[in-house]
């Protein structure tokens, strides 16, 4: 069969709002989250993409929750947002890419979203299972793509480059057709940008359509704070002389009165629009104007690179699409688009002024970083094993806690 079509860079947002904070590997306790109220804010706001995973602890039953209220239901049809989701990752040390699990998640992603079809499913984090395994779950998925249309668009997704690549080009060689999506994360931000001088170049004549950039902070490596620590301890698999570094580097962003994550934030999601343009998309980019669909080609290029952001708060939100927004403001035609949102001419002036500054402290940056400047960490760890011996069906439904509280709920409090 072909490629669904339209193509995937074609309608996808270049803007996905990232739902592995919705975790306790990230937060405490999740449940504590306003998620609903971050959805709805998101939404308002002009996303138009969410991105999850089973792994995710309850994240797709809070994302699916959110989605399924009157506020969603009287403002936007279901076709006017794109989810994503994941298969095979089930627990820290357990995968699995059967076609029997495959089926089974699947149809419990359907129910904790609330959907009747998944825009994108990804084979999560490839790297600890073998390529025939990957190779299995992908002729799974595009078998349901094929069959019912539950699933729209298939991808894998992980953290080393090389081995995306590597699986990119054998799905290819294979099948005899690419691969939709393949996402990275932590592989394009200050720390390291091997996604675009490694990867690139592969994925492309691979014949992938669209590559999306998640956690421009590294999982939370460049914060003035150091790495998260959750529900789960100290997760992070970034060695302490790196650590070390990264705090080094943010004392100087303090020297400025600047925070190490808000250059960091800026500098990935500005370059990655560019360097990512050739598999990024055309889709409705979030730019402002008020519940208005935005056109690309209003902003100048043909294609923007697409970025995964992950947040917290409605702060963390609000902060992060004022910083994505300014970036659209330094774009060819930002400045039309700057004005039609009412954020104002003298706007585009303050956004390219920021951009140059946050290239000249990019560079400070990395003279601190020094030898771990595109440092890969291993993915998996030497002594990895896979603890799942055999694929059991997922349960019909999980017990939730109750919702977070509403966006409009939020704002009555505000």
């Amino acid at each position: 069969m072909p490629r669904t079509s339209p193509l995937l860079s074609s309608v996808l947002p270049p803007l996905i709002c990232g739902t592995a904070t919705f975790n306790s590997q990230y937060n405490p306790d999740p449940y504590a989250l306003p998620t609903t109220g971050i959805v709805h804010r998101a939404l308002s706001l002009g996303v138009r993409a969410f991105d999850t995973s089973p792994y995710y602890g309850p994240a797709e039953s809070l994302l699916g929750q959110a989605l399924d209220t009157p506020f969603v239901s009287n403002h936007f049809a279901r076709q006017e947002y794109y989810l994503l989701t994941k298969v095979g990752r089930i627990g820290s040390s357990e995968f699995d890419y059967s076609a029997e699990w495959v089926r089974s998640s699947v149809q419990s992603s359907l129910r904790n979203l609330k959907t009747h079809y998944l825009d994108v499913v990804y084979c999560h984090d490839v790297e600890f299972v073998s390529a025939e395994e990957v190779l299995v779950a992908v002729t799974e998925l595009r078998r349901i793509r094929d069959e019912n249309g539950s699933v729209k668009y298939v991808g894998i997704s992980g953290y080393p480059v090389t081995v995306l690549s590597e699986l990119a080009e054998m799905v290819l060689e294979k099948t005899g057709e690419p691969l939709d999506i393949v996402m990275s994360y932590a592989n394009y931000t200050l720390q390291n940008t091997r996604l675009h001088s490694v990867a690139l170049p592969r994925l492309k004549a691979a014949g992938v359509d669209v590559v999306p950039n998640a956690s421009v902070l590294g999982m939370g490596l460049l914060r003035r704070g150091g790495v998260p620590k959750g529900g789960q301890g100290d997760w992070h698999p970034s060695p302490t002389a790196l650590r070390s570094a990264i705090e080094s580097a943010s004392w100087f962003c303090d020297s400025l009165d600047d925070k190490i994550e808000k250059i960091a934030i800026r500098w990935a999601l500005e370059n990655w629009i560019h360097e990512g343009a050739d598999v990024g998309s055309r889709g409705d980019p979030a730019s402002g104007v008020p519940w208005a669909k935005a056109n690309i080609e209003e902003l100048g290029p043909s294609k923007l690179g697409i970025s995964v952001i992950g947040v917290s708060s409605l702060e963390e939100l609000d902060e992060t699409m004022k910083v994505w927004r300014s970036i659209l403001d330094g774009l060819a035609n930002g400045e039309q688009t700057a004005i039609a949102s009412g954020r104002g001419s003298a706007d585009r002036a303050w956004s390219l002024k920021r951009k140059k500054e946050v290239q000249e402290r990019a560079v400070k940056i990395r003279e601190h970083i020094g030898p771990w400047f595109d440092f890969a960490w291993p993915s998996p760890a030497a002594d990895f094993v896979n603890r799942r011996t055999k694929s059991v069906a997922l349960p019909t439904a999980l017990p939730t806690p109750a919702a977070s509280p509403l966006f409009d709920d939020i704002c009555q409090d505000e």
